[in-house]
């Protein structure tokens, strides 16, 4: 079942199924090193959800909510 990565917990793992729209923001996430098929990990979320902080290939980013509604996770 595919979800957006803002509704993710922190704690859950899920995998990257696809990166939604297109543009210059699906390239600026793409050369962070999202792209499907990687496992992306919710180590935290802010109190009003916005940035929310993941670890992707071993490393620590933080998404605007925005952004991480366009990321599908399984």
């Amino acid at each position: 079942m595919q979800k957006s990565l803002n509704e993710l917990k922190p704690g859950d793992k899920g995998v990257i199924t696809r990166i939604l729209g297109g543009g210059l923001v699906k390239r600026k996430l793409m050369e962070m090193g999202v792209t499907s098929g990687v496992e992306v990990l919710v180590r935290k979320v802010a109190p009003l959800g916005d940035p929310i902080e993941v670890n992707i290939r071993g490393y620590e980013l933080a998404f605007r909510r925005a952004d991480a509604k366009k990321i599908l996770v399984e």
